[in-house]
């Protein structure tokens, strides 16, 4: 049994350690809320997450509103209780959004006119790229400068020299529009490309080279075989940026190919007016509404979008190694 001096012992000792906790409540809360060095405590996640989530919602926003609005019918838009989540899934819209964009041939098109001048270009950009950052050669400073100049010079301000040239070369209406300045390192935004293969390829260790060398290796074998390999980052980041922006371009492509080849974002345009062509006179559907123009515009991203959804990973991988993220 105990004695009554141990009970007491044991209740000082009950005390005393309630005390102790008392006493670490407030480090502990600040260590919570603060962290251990200040950039892992809950208030530093909750501003974090808070400004991604929001950053994540304007961009997310009007993906989400259109494929809100595509769903919809007639009665669901010009019904002001029907906000976000139509009653039906209404995918006539879809339909006649299908026919308009005359979608498969368009899409075919358009995949052949963006992906053989981004593969051209990403190549090109590479042999560029790695001569810059691997040989030394008279005014090489000179002609680096006047490569990236040509980033910020806008490709509009060049649209009617190079038609004038394309047309008596007979290139207009054809691919070779876009893919001669491709092929010659002046593609849309080479010079950011070649700008990413130089970095990369500096960062390629020498010793790399001269044990090729020692090897018998030349230097075209070496680039096949040792720098292109390990620059699969960069070419995965310049070949998805180059053809983004190969399928977003209008202005250009509408000059260049005129009435032989077209793209969707280029049908995206027209979409009023070959609707009217289409359904003139239609009882059913006698005037285009807004249902049927995001379901338009979703169909001519939806290619963009499953393309980043299956490169996502090596997407971000590109970005993290190539340093276009300025690191």
């Amino acid at each position: 049994m105990e004695t009554k001096l141990a009970r007491v012992q044991k209740k000082q000792v009950k005390e005393h350690a309630a005390k102790l906790r008392m006493n670490d409540f407030p480090t502990k809360m600040k260590s919570f809320l603060l962290g251990v060095q200040g950039n892992n405590g809950f208030l530093f996640k909750l501003c974090v997450y808070s400004l991604l989530i929001g950053i994540g919602f304007v961009y997310l926003f009007p993906i989400i509103y259109m494929g809100s609005y595509s769903f919809k019918s007639l009665e669901d838009l010009l019904n002001p209780l029907v906000s976000w989540i139509p009653s039906t899934f209404y995918l006539e819209n879809y339909e006649v959004a299908y026919k308009v964009l005359d979608m498969l041939p368009t899409l075919m098109e358009t995949l052949y006119v963006t992906v053989i001048p981004s593969i051209a270009q990403t190549a090109v950009a590479a042999i560029i790229g790695y001569g810059f950052a691997r040989f030394e050669f008279p005014i090489k400073k000179v002609l680096f400068a006047l490569v990236l100049i040509t980033f910020i010079i806008p490709p509009q301000v060049l649209m009617i020299p190079r038609y004038v040239f394309f047309n008596e070369l007979e290139l207009v209406g054809s691919i070779f529009a876009f893919l001669l300045p491709a092929a010659f390192g002046q593609g849309l935004n080479s010079a950011i490309f070649i700008l990413i293969f130089y970095q990369f390829f500096r960062m390629i260790p020498k010793s790399l080279e001269e044990a090729a060398h020692l090897d018998g290796a030349g230097h075209f074998r070496i680039f096949l075989r040792i720098a292109l390999p390990m620059a699969v980052p960069a070419i995965i980041i310049s070949f998805l940026f180059s053809f983004v922006w190969y399928w977003n371009e209008t202005a250009l492509a509408s000059l260049y190919f005129g009435n032989e080849l077209t793209t969707l974002p280029i049908q995206l345009e027209k979409f009023n007016a070959t609707f009217d062509k289409l359904y003139t006179g239609d009882a059913e559907t006698q005037n285009i509404n807004e249902g049927i123009s995001m379901a338009g515009t979703m169909l001519s991203i939806l290619p963009l979008l499953i393309v980043y959804f299956f490169t996502q990973r090596w997407f971000v991988e590109g970005v993290d190694r190539s340093g276009i993220t300025g690191e």
